[in-house]
């Protein structure tokens, strides 16, 4: 991969990523305050200023080198989670599910948006590649964001979600996974069972709902369908 490559996905990437992160932790951040920890809030943890979320490491070193030792091959990163007091929640167990849910709900409106940003710039036949990239890459994050986000194991949103609807007995063994969630999930996605079984199938299935969301959009813009 040449250096030109790496500066041109760097400089298509950055804008959307930041965004991506930022608006996720902050997302889970404000949820938590509505319902009744302010944890995050009182830390200033509720903002679109994303050098609050930025982690050194998981947010840019370990995402460079991966991208660069596997050619593109593989991403992956994180940023600093955003501290919640579950104990603090009006009704902890309930309200779990919708702090989880509220970052890959972020990261979804997200994709929404940046697929507006390409209708658009199809319709207007813009020849600037540059933001037609950056919304291509915009588009395609916040739906990795998204579905990664939901799989199902703690300490992953998704795993936290299944820990909120699960009874008491259940929910309290599914918990104890969190210890090694993390290891769990870099195992399969290595396997490749997390892309082919999970990331792909609602990645796809999220594309086809803004599509169809869209269609009217995309009628007014006279534009082919896809």
């Amino acid at each position: 991969m040449s250096i030109n490559e790496i500066v041109q996905t760097i400089t298509t990437h950055a804008l959307p990523v930041l965004l991506a992160i930022t608006l996720h932790e902050a997302a889970h951040g404000l949820v938590a305050k509505l319902l009744g920890d302010n944890t995050a809030w009182a830390m200033g943890r509720v903002t679109v200023n994303p050098f609050v979320h930025i982690d050194p490491v998981g947010t840019i070193a370990m995402p460079l080198i991966l991208y660069i030792a596997t050619a593109g091959n593989f991403l992956f990163g994180y940023a600093k989670p955003v501290p919640v007091d579950f104990s603090r929640l009006r009704k902890p167990k309930r309200d779990m599910v919708w702090v989880a849910l509220a970052g890959p709900v972020a990261n979804l409106l997200q994709a929404v948006v940046w697929a507006v940003v390409i209708y658009v710039l199809t319709a207007n036949n813009n020849e600037e590649r540059f933001f037609f990239e950056m919304a291509k890459a915009g588009l395609l994050t916040n739906l990795v964001m998204f579905a990664f986000n939901l799989f199902p194991v703690p300490p992953m949103d998704g795993g936290r979600i299944v820990v909120g609807l699960l009874p008491w007995r259940l929910a309290v063994g599914f918990a104890r996974l969190e210890r090694f969630g993390f290891f769990i999930v870099m195992g399969l996605v290595v396997l490749g069972v997390v892309n082919a079984l999970w990331m792909l199938p609602i990645m796809t299935a999220s594309m086809l709902s803004i599509q169809w969301l869209l269609q009217p959009l995309a009628n007014y813009l006279q534009l082919p369908s896809p």
